[in-house]
């Protein structure tokens, strides 16, 4: 049997033989090279926003599975240029130990667009889509608002220097989501290519004295139909949220994509990635700094664009 793991930030296994090698359609990009990609990355790109735009599902990769992260991020810059929406910011999530290993990178982001950004109001349920036959989770996270630019040609950056980018801090939940059911069994490459595996962002109250209360004590606790699933500290994921902004600001100043004032980071699960179907809810609480309540309910198209610089 071939040896899996799981993905700290995807929550499901995958063969450790994530590079690519020897998987259906790549032994012809092998030879017709970078430029062939490059065709397919438009096409994988079409087929993914097509699939979202409609709420449907994708029986199967929709194309060659990119044979590396370079090539799975043209994929969804491809992606980001047919969606009409601006993007409000970015999420962050992890890799596993072996497939960083193999990737050389522990971390790998997606946009997330302003139509799907919403306000968690104490007491309120926000409700947030999902595709009908694919995936869709909940994932408690700290969020990041940037208050200054990031020079666009600055590519190198300490987490000290990220974190004085930083304005507030608020707590949160990333809604994951892609039309294919499988996508985190087919490892990092095929989960950036679909825009991080992100489907949106509900952005909780404030976080009160971040910046001097240690991220091992920004605490939180996650519910799915009020059964407690897991719980955490900011401190879980390597180097916490301020190595996450770290790596984000580097990838996206050599994207040619700088992170601007008033940019959402969602640094990445806290209590695991919690699979739901249409129906379920979800409350997690973060302590004295509130709650967030949500319910999956099936996608039904496009949604108008929310203005995200309001919180």
């Amino acid at each position: 049997m071939e040896r899996q793991y799981i993905a700290n930030d995807t929550g499901f296994p995958y063969p450790a033989s994530i590079d690519g090698r020897g998987r259906k359609g790549l032994l012809v990009l092998e030879k017709t090279g970078a430029r062939a990609f490059s065709s397919e990355a438009e096409l994988i790109a079409k087929r993914f926003v097509t699939a979202r735009q409609a709420g449907d599902s994708l029986p199967a990769f929709p194309g060659a599975l990119p044979p590396d992260l370079a090539s799975a991020y043209t994929c969804q810059d491809a992606a980001i240029a047919l969606v009409p929406d601006s993007i409000a910011g970015w999420k962050v999530g992890l890799i596993g130990k072996e497939g960083a290993a193999v990737f050389k990178q522990d971390r790998l982001a997606g946009p997330i667009f302003s139509g799907s950004v919403r306000e968690a109001r104490a007491g309120e349920q926000v409700s947030f889509p999902v595709f009908r036959g694919g995936f869709a989770a909940v994932e408690a996270e700290f969020l990041l608002k940037l208050g200054s630019d990031a020079p666009p040609d600055r590519t190198k950056w300490t987490r000290e220097d990220a974190r004085e980018l930083v304005a507030a801090v608020h707590v949160g939940v990333e809604t994951a989501g892609s039309p294919l059911a499988t996508i985190n069994d087919l490892g990092p490459a095929a989960i950036v290519a679909d825009f991080g595996n992100n489907n949106g962002l509900i952005i909780g109250p404030a976080l009160p004295e971040w910046r001097t209360m240690p991220i091992e004590r920004w605490h939180c606790e996650t519910f799915v139909d009020d059964a407690a699933v897991g719980r955490g500290h900011a401190g879980v994921p390597p180097g916490g949220p301020f190595e996450s902004l770290r790596f984000l600001l580097e990838l996206c100043a050599r994207r040619s994509r700088p992170l601007t004032a008033g940019a959402w980071v969602s640094t990445g699960a806290i209590t695991g990635v919690h699979q739901v179907v249409a129906g379920q809810t979800a409350r997690v609480s973060f302590g004295g700094a509130g709650e967030v309540l949500c319910r999956a309910e099936p996608h039904r198209g496009a949604r108008v664009a929310a203005d995200a610089t309001r919180w």
